[in-house]
């Protein structure tokens, strides 16, 4: 069942007279209940679009999109979603536990029900013994943990990660590649961008490759290393990219 679908999804920006740049580009695709789905792509490929689009955060140009059933303002779709963006900003002075109450509180979630997820999330992120210590005091792992605890407080049926491994260490990355495996164990539907290819290849159930602002391809890793020939997910994305480029420069030339 597909929990989240695009039906010809385009955003076009204005920039000055007459030049308009289309940062996505009639994007068909979905996405099904249980899988984590990885979009990669270049810097500026149309990954953070997309991802705004589907949130609400950015009207489209043009297309449709369905999540759950509804349309990407249903406030039903919204309860159900849970955000990571790549760059949060939280209030450093706050604690996790206040940190999450006040996201808690944001879903008019009831008191007593966001201290016992609060718990529950502190120990799944690994920082339940740091909860009396202020975010300032936090490192670049310790924060992505902690936006991932809050990203769940709402428990929702869906989890999208914009760029979720930015700036962390082997380390950092580890443990958030783990805990985005527990959680989809736990039945989350994950949606995750990123240009950490390896990271990508390690937890993703299928994967699609973006390149200004055009979908290029999608499916299974084993599936595309097959339909193009490529030994690993780097060739891969190069291949399509290339393929890609190979084309737009005929149409150039014609």
């Amino acid at each position: 069942m597909a929990l989240i679908q695009t039906r010809e999804l385009t955003k076009v920006y204005t920039l000055g007279k007459n030049r308009e740049v289309f940062a996505l580009n009639k994007v068909t695709m979905s996405i099904e209940e249980g899988e984590i789905f990885g979009i990669l792509g270049p810097n500026g490929s149309g990954k953070t679009t997309c991802l705004k689009l589907l949130l609400g955060i950015a009207f489209p140009t043009e297309g449709e999109i369905e999540i759950m059933g509804e349309n990407q303002f249903s406030i039903t779709a919204k309860k159900n979603i849970g955000f990571l963006p790549e760059n949060p900003y939280y209030y450093d002075y706050l604690t996790g536990p206040e940190i999450l109450k006040f996201y808690g509180k944001l879903f008019d979630i009831p008191s007593s029900v966001i201290a016992s997820r609060t718990e529950e999330l502190l120990k799944l992120v690994g920082l339940y013994e740091a909860r009396n210590l202020a975010l300032k005091h936090y490192s670049k792992g310790m924060l992505e943990r902690i936006g991932l605890a809050a990203s769940l407080i709402n428990d929702p049926k869906i989890l999208i990660l914009d760029e979720p491994t930015t700036g962390l260490d082997p380390i950092g990355c580890k443990e958030t590649r783990d805990l985005l495996i527990k959680l989809h164990q736990a039945g989350k539907t994950i949606l995750l961008s990123s240009h950490f290819l390896s990271e990508v290849e390690r937890v993703c159930t299928r994967i699609a490759i973006f390149h200004r602002g055009y979908l290029l391809t999608s499916g299974t890793l084993n599936g595309l290393l097959n339909e193009y020939q490529a030994e690993n997910l780097e060739a891969l994305f190069v291949k399509a990219i290339e393929k890609f480029d190979t084309a737009e420069a005929k149409q150039d030339v014609v």
